[in-house]
């Protein structure tokens, strides 16, 4: 898999961070682009910590010209309350991110919790094996690392499907080529990697 550019109308600039669209998250991108269509003015955003989802918020909220409410469950409920009825009122969207919806998030405020049970859930699930290889590439490209092509397939069978997995496993590389004073190879991830998950982590 290949990086997309973003479908949406979102500055140059952010097209740069290099978000990665992929069938994992492209959904939640879809509902994003058409927020103009939705039936509240605010939508819930939910996935796993490193999945992105902060820097998706980022990128619409400086699209749409809306409000964004990131780590919902960790903040005061009055003010996500006063948020969303702010966004209905000048119908500006509001993106609340958290990593549950409600109920397994659990809200206390009685009105925040209906308002919250109207408004639309939309998720970044676990990387699949494309978005894995896909986020190894650019990880490495970032610390300005060429990547061989038959590292990411090979890497990503082997490591934890998550996206803390996969950082974790990057970061590992990176440090094990900088101390041996080698390149990023499939040679020496199978020193890495060529044991149990669990012996790494």
């Amino acid at each position: 898999m290949s990086q997309m550019a973003l479908p949406l109308g979102w500055p140059a600039e952010e097209r740069q961070e290099d978000f990665i669209v992929a069938e994992v998250n492209a959904q939640a991108v879809r509902h994003l682009d058409h927020w103009g269509t939705w039936p509240v003015m605010a939508t819930i955003l939910v996935g796993p910590r490193k999945s992105g989802r902060s820097l998706l918020g980022r990128l619409f909220a400086r699209s749409s010209g809306g409000r964004l409410f990131d780590d919902a469950e960790r903040r005061p409920e009055d003010e996500l309350f006063h948020a969303w009825n702010a966004a209905q009122t000048d119908r500006r969207p509001l993106l609340i991110i958290a990593d549950q919806p409600p109920p397994a998030w659990r809200v206390r405020l009685p009105d925040l919790r209906s308002r919250l049970a109207a408004t639309p859930v939309v998720r970044i699930d676990e990387p699949d094996e494309a978005m894995t290889a896909a986020l190894i590439d650019k990880l490495l490209a970032q610390r300005g690392l060429a990547c061989p092509p038959d590292l990411a397939p090979w890497l990503g069978a082997r490591i934890e499907r998550s996206y803390v997995g996969i950082l974790r496993a990057v970061d590992l590389l990176d440090e094990a080529a900088l101390a041996k004073r080698v390149r990023i190879s499939v040679r020496l991830a199978r020193d890495l990697f060529g044991h149990k998950q669990e012996d790494l982590f």
